[in-house]
């Protein structure tokens, strides 16, 4: 869908953003290929979000010290823009560091932990279509690097900080992919990064919800001034790719409306709505996750959604287009 700026190129590694901003960017954006950035002014530094492991998130920090030596050379202030491990388990590389998530997002951590992944991955093999699924969406990782590192600051709704001259607001915009979503905004910039707000030419997936409240954070980027925005997986975009977003979200909410009304079991309702539009996307087998939180939000069951049985309906569908 083309919903890149096409002045950056969407390959590995640090892309230059200008005025000290820097987005890296981790093709091709599916499980756990997380983006993040970095703001720095006047020798100081703030990281948006570090990797998956360890060994990702060194080479990533290795990249942004050469690129800025005084300012990378410590970094002084982390965001974690929410409590996926993709954004956060590297965290122990930043030693020193503030580290700043919304209050949910280091709750939600607490229930996150590596070693649950590594046990998922090290069972993988025993556990048929759901555990080739997970292999194939986590594999790449190496879980075992990972000491967890929480954050040492929380918030509520909004914080402020100053990188040098440069004034950077973190927003509380969850729940909606996940408990404590945040953007981390550098109004001087022009520049916004999402976390998982945003997936661009990816199937987002919605694990919390309610979709209102992720519609309403598509629309909060959409109302501000900028004109880079920077995604927690997928290309560098602009607004373009937020409105594909939240046309994505508010066509599903939307068309499953329709199939909860009409009787439809959630995953007969996955499979049955359209995609064919989103077909460049990937991870479409993301609609089974997105179809059950929406289930959930239309009949006011607010108990958490059930991750085990839902990758298992990922499988399902990723076996059936032929991923798996």
């Amino acid at each position: 869908m083309g919903l890149g700026l096409s002045r950056f190129q969407y390959t590995k590694g640090l892309h230059d953003l200008g005025r000290g901003g820097y987005a890296w960017l981790q093709p091709d954006g599916g499980w756990g290929w997380s983006n993040a950035g970095l703001i720095v002014d006047q020798g100081e530094s703030l990281l948006v979000d570090t990797l998956f492991d360890v060994p990702l998130t060194r080479d990533m920090l290795a990249a942004m010290r050469k690129a800025e030596p005084k300012a990378a050379a410590k970094i002084g202030t982390l965001v974690n823009t929410h409590h996926n491990g993709d954004h956060c388990y590297g965290n122990e590389c930043c030693e020193g560091a503030e580290i700043i998530s919304h209050t949910l997002a280091k709750e939600a951590m607490g229930h996150e932990k590596p070693e649950l992944l590594a046990g998922f991955l090290e069972a993988a093999p025993q556990l048929g279509d759901v555990g080739a699924f997970l292999a194939k969406c986590f594999g790449a990782f190496d879980f075992k690097s990972v000491t967890q590192t929480l954050p040492t600051t929380t918030f509520e709704t909004e914080l402020t900080r100053q990188v040098g001259s440069k004034t950077v607001k973190i927003m509380h915009v969850g729940p909606a992919h996940s408990p404590g979503d945040a953007l981390v905004h550098v109004p001087e910039d022009k520049v916004v990064f999402t976390g998982d707000i945003l997936f661009i030419e990816g199937h987002p997936i919605m694990w919390e919800g309610p979709v209102s409240n992720w519609i309403g954070a598509c629309d909060r980027i959409m109302a501000m001034d900028v004109e880079t925005v920077v995604p927690g997986h997928g290309p560098i975009t602009d607004k373009k790719g937020v409105k594909a977003v939240r046309d994505y979200l508010t066509y599903v909410r939307d068309e499953a409306r329709k199939r909860y009304d009409a009787g439809l079991s959630s995953l007969d309702a996955a499979r049955d709505i359209d995609m064919s539009d989103y077909d460049s996307w990937g991870d479409g087998e993301r609609i089974a996750v997105n179809v059950s939180t929406l289930y959930k939000e239309f009949s006011g069951d607010r108990t958490p959604n059930d991750a085990a049985a839902l990758f298992g309906q990922m499988a399902v569908l990723a076996k059936a287009k032929g991923r798996l």
